[in-house]
């Protein structure tokens, strides 16, 4: 599963098969760091996003979760202030 940091937020992004059939969806999940080390929040459980598109490759839906956990963090930045 790749790994973004954007700012203080782990962004986790990958492709899996869908069931019952050949094509991909895009999943994301998104972490924040916690007063514990060995730890981190988590702030997004993994959920497929673009859940109306469906991929006929991997890398398609690795680059559109890629995309979409992007402009999660940022609509999640301006509505929160993250203080670490």
């Amino acid at each position: 599963m790749p790994i973004k940091y954007v700012d203080f937020y782990e962004v986790n992004y990958t492709a899996e098969r869908l069931h019952g059939c050949k094509l991909w969806g895009a999943y994301v999940a998104i972490y924040a760091p916690s007063s514990n080390p060995m730890h981190r929040v988590n702030l997004l459980h993994k959920r497929r996003v673009s859940a109306d598109q469906q991929f006929t490759t991997e890398a398609d839906a690795m680059a559109e979760a890629g995309e979409v956990a992007v402009k999660l963090v940022e609509r999640r930045r301006r509505r929160y202030v993250f203080h670490p």
